[in-house]
């Protein structure tokens, strides 16, 4: 079972798609409008176009942010299920939606500063790659859509969580 931030093993498909396949709108946006499409880094590649998607809902009340991310999740576990099952893989590598939450969670401080994105990328990435406990756990558990999703929603929370400990207390000692 190969995740979509792993390289491929030997028994998933390559990355060459179906004629057509992008066309389809659901596979369009599961494949991150096409970011995921790409035969190297298909991860980073998502996450790193989430991020001007970001700009577009950071400025909304926290609680419209938060049911747009959620909202979000629950069409990505459809979405994401609906195209891993038109492949017939688990989780295919250019499946990128859920790096897309993943990431809107890491940036969920809503950082004002380049340093902030950068900072949210950089541990969302690394959380997502490493797969720390629980997050290699629930990815080699959980089936279908919601298997894709979690575990990059848990990798954005735990970037969240540092990025806030490092607000909290690292950025008032440093002032």
């Amino acid at each position: 079972m190969s995740h979509s931030n792993q390289a491929p093993e030997q028994d998933d498909p390559p990355l060459i798609l179906p004629p057509g396949f992008l066309r389809n709108p659901v596979h369009l946006l599961a494949f991150g409008l096409g970011s995921g499409a790409t035969s190297r880094a298909p991860g980073t590649w998502g996450s790193l176009a989430a991020i001007p998607l970001w700009y577009g809902i950071a400025w909304m009340p926290s609680l419209a942010y938060w049911l747009v991310v959620l909202a979000a999740f629950l069409v990505g576990v459809w979405l994401c299920g609906k195209t891993a099952e038109d492949l017939k893989v688990h989780d295919h590598s250019g499946i990128v939606w859920d790096e897309f939450v993943g990431m809107w969670i890491a940036l969920g401080l809503f950082p004002d500063t380049i340093y902030g994105v950068l900072g949210a990328f950089a541990l969302f990435r690394l959380f997502d790659i490493a797969k720390p406990w629980p997050i290699g756990w629930l990815d080699r558990r959980l089936p279908g859509g919601l298997g894709i999703m979690v575990d990059d929603v848990v990798a954005g929370a735990m970037a969240l969580a540092c990025l806030w400990a490092v607000d909290y207390w690292l950025v008032p000692v440093m002032v």
